[in-house]
């Protein structure tokens, strides 16, 4: 069997393999290898329709009284082989166009539906006009005409809040002292449940802590230094100034002799208190109505800079002193020195506007009281102030109120800037915007301006930061420690505060208002 297996293998011939051109691959094109997603090989559909022209042939032998049915079939899918598969794809889409739009007019109401009105539709302002003259603010006015300025239509209530205060007067922030809020929960709780410890428990509880003539001691300060500390970080005190305070309150204590019945509690308390009176009332006062009267005597325009870090309301603040001024009988010029803030000249050309409303010149003897002074964006801020005293000297202003861009303390381009516009123009007064809402941030703000206004005048004496306004007062309740921060770093007082968004909403700060709302627990 071997030996014929072999013979048998001799003999047969070798298998030829098919050329390329006897193959089935070189009958096929490259458009029918390319097979789209979702579609199936035409082979298998070819096999269906063959398995499904058998079925038919067996069912038309099986029952020839279906030969009509049978007849229309075949013809359908030989209209399908004509069309192309793009053709095919755009009839069924129509088809369930067709259906979905039937469906759709049976579910849809009966009602005609309103035409939509194409183009975007002017906004109409609650507060103010709807006439689009009024508000279109694209054009640049021309400085210091009374055209410029136009009368604006409002209500004076929403600008001014309280109709019933003194005109001109700048009221001082109020507060409420301790005695008053210990006889309000007097008031309130007037029956105290009784402690139901022992008389002696209680007796010797009521002296824990009293020192009786002896001095005091770094050790007994401690505890209630470091509770006064966070206390005060707790109402936004920067924490570096909050510890340099209770260290202060610390060496000036220490050794005092006490006297019997004291706590140290109450001792510690009311040094503290003392020292931030203390440092709220710095040595040198800005009377800013003072310094416009002298500056009148001289024939001069008093100039006013203001400066501060983006978005603290330095503008705003602008317009509320701008009023206070205003009501006092001092006509003034804004000088719009910020050219990068896209809106910024608008702002301040709506408050003239306003401002000039509330107080027309026919009630100042024809007059205009308050005018802007701008020459647009992009252009030197240093020299639009000069420009700005130059005219205000020229038409006998009396006061000159700078605005200036807001800039960050680590910008050096713009902080250098800055220190070129104080040094080449010289304002009698350079003031600081800061908000009420910060706390450490206080600090290195402060510090930063100062310097760069130091490392960037080339006097011999810089001029540095001479007041701050504190905006947004009315937004901490009693977390009043950015006033603390801020006065205690520069040594400089806070002359303004803002604290609200009308332009009566100003006031003179209150030492005692401020460190009753630090203090209170």
């Amino acid at each position: 069997l071997r030996r014929d297996a072999e013979e048998s293998g001799k003999v047969r011939a070798p298998t030829v393999m098919k050329t390329f051109e006897q193959s089935l691959k070189s009958q096929k094109t490259v458009k029918c290898m390319i097979e789209t997603r979702g579609e199936k090989p035409k082979e298998k559909v070819k096999n269906k329709k063959n398995k499904g022209s058998k079925k038919e042939g067996s069912e038309s032998a099986a029952a020839p009284g279906k030969a009509p049915a049978a007849e229309k079939q075949p013809s359908a899918a030989g209209d399908r082989e004509e069309l192309t598969k793009d053709e095919i794809l755009q009839k069924n889409r129509e088809e369930f166009f067709k259906r979905h739009m039937k469906a759709g007019e049976k579910s849809r109401s009966p009602k005609p539906e309103a035409q939509k009105e194409k183009g975007k539709k002017p906004r109409v302002w609650d507060l103010g006009n709807s006439n689009t003259k009024v508000l279109d603010y694209s054009n640049s006015a021309t400085n210091g005409s009374a055209e410029a300025c136009p009368v604006e239509e409002f209500d004076p209530d929403t600008a001014l809040g309280d109709r019933n205060r003194e005109p001109g007067r700048l009221y001082d922030l109020e507060y409420e002292s301790d005695d008053e809020a210990e006889e309000e929960k007097v008031v309130q709780n007037p029956s105290k449940p009784s402690s139901k410890k022992g008389g002696l428990g209680g007796m010797f509880g009521m002296l824990k802590g009293l020192v009786g003539s002896k001095s005091l001691t770094r050790e007994d300060m401690d505890p209630v230094l470091e509770k006064m500390k966070d206390h005060l970080i707790a109402k936004n005190v920067a924490a570096e100034i909050a510890v340099q305070l209770c260290e202060s309150v610390a060496k000036k204590l220490e050794g005092k002799v006490m006297g019997t019945f004291t706590t140290v509690t109450s001792t510690v308390k009311q040094a503290l208190q003392e020292a931030l009176v203390q440092i709220l009332q710095p040595q040198r006062r800005v009377d800013v109505l003072r310094d416009v009267m002298d500056a009148q005597r001289h024939r001069r325009p008093y100039v006013v800079t203001f400066c501060g870090v983006n978005g603290v309301g330095k503008s705003t603040n602008l317009a509320k002193i701008s009023f206070w001024l205003i009501e006092n009988g001092f006509s003034v010029l804004i000088a719009a020195c910020d050219t990068f803030r896209a809106g910024a000249v608008e702002q301040l050309r709506t408050h003239t506007r306003r401002l000039n409303a509330l107080h027309p010149p026919e009630s100042h003897g024809g007059r205009t009281m308050v005018q802007l002074y701008e020459k647009g964006y992009g252009k030197d801020a240093a020299g639009i102030a000069m420009e700005a005293i130059s005219y205000a000297r020229n038409q006998g202003f009396d006061v000159v109120l700078v605005d200036t861009a807001g800039r960050m303390q680590d910008n050096a381009p713009l902080m250098t800037a800055l220190a070129k516009l104080i040094a080449v123009n010289a304002p009698d007064l350079v003031l600081f915007v800061g908000e009420a809402l910060v706390g450490n941030e206080a600090v290195d703000q402060l510090v930063k301006f100062n310097k760069a206004l130091a490392d960037h005048s080339m006097a011999q004496t810089p001029r540095l930061i001479d007041g701050i306004v504190l905006t947004k007062f009315d937004t901490i309740d009693d977390k009043v420690g950015a006033a603390i921060s801020m006065t205690y770093i520069t040594s400089k007082p806070i002359v303004f505060v803002g604290t609200g968004q009308t332009y009566c909403d100003l006031r003179s700060l209150n030492a005692k208002a401020v460190v009753a709302a630090l203090m209170k627990a």
